[in-house]
Parts: C-alpha cells; sequence; structure tokens
C-alpha cells in the first residue's frame, strides 16, 4: 500500500503519528511519504530577502518539519520519503495523492492554524472536498 503521511509539525501531527504507531498501521511492506507544505511568502518579503534567502528559508522550513517525523518513523523501523513544497497545502496534497497514486491518505484534523475551524481545521476540508483517495483523519 503508498500511504501519504500529511504533516505540518503540529500536536495533532504528532497524534496522527503516535496513533499509526499504537494501531500497527506501520509497516515495512507499505511505502511511505512524508509531505509538508509551506505558505507562500508575500511577493514584497521574496522581494526583499531574494531568491537565496527565499529558498533556504522554505528548505529550513521543510527540515524543520520533516527532521523530527523521519527519527519517528526510523523508530518505528519505517523509512519514508520526504516531500516538501510551497503553496495551499490542501490543493498540494489532493493533487500529490493523486497524480502519485497513492493509496490513503494520512493527516491530523487540525494544524497550525486549528483555531480557525472548529470540527476540522481548512486544510483538512479542502483535502476532504478535492481528493479522490481514500483519507483517514486522526484527532
Amino acid at each position: 500500500m503508498k500511504i501519504l503521511l500529511a504533516v505540518d509539525g503540529s500536536p495533532y501531527t504528532k497524534k496522527m503519528l503516535a496513533y499509526l504507531a499504537a494501531n500497527e498501521l506501520f509497516s515495512p511492506k507499505n511505502e511511505y511519504t512524508a509531505f509538508t507544505a509551506q505558505m507562500v511568502l508575500p511577493s514584497q518579503a521574496r522581494a526583499a530577502l531574494g531568491k537565496e534567502m527565499v529558498a533556504k528559508y522554505y528548505e529550513d522550513e521543510g527540515q524543520g518539519i520533516m527532521g523530527p517525523v523521519h527519527k519517528f518513523l526510523e523508530r518505528q523501523g519505517i523509512k519514508a520519503k520526504g516531500i516538501w513544497k510551497t503553496g495551499n497545502a490542501g490543493e498540494l496534497i489532493a493533487k500529490l495523492a493523486e497524480t502519485e497514486k497513492f493509496d490513503l491518505v494520512v493527516m491530523g484534523s487540525h494544524g497550525r492554524g486549528a483555531l480557525g475551524n472548529l470540527v476540522v481545521g481548512s486544510v483538512t476540508t479542502k483535502v476532504l472536498a478535492s481528493c479522490k483517495v481514500p483519507v483517514l483523519i486522526v484527532r
């Protein structure tokens, strides 16, 4: 099974990973990809910082989120590919899930901007609305 793990470094990402480990959904037979997305910096900030600084910022943000995720997965005996992109997280997750033919998307119910929606987060709502791949949401 090919599984996409949507992560953002929030407490819900940690809950999602703990849930997967506790419920034995991690298996060396499966193929895992951890994915995170950063919001695009405003154009004025990108212009002021320059291309190299912006690229380094995105790289550092991606590494900062992926580092702990990969360490956790390695402790579970799981090797996962890591991908990060910039843009609308919900749209990017749904598009990646479909284009790369994932069998399942697993994500937390809320992310770093959890105050916006009480039942599920805005990224989760966007993924559910636009993704044709099954989605497992962990609260």
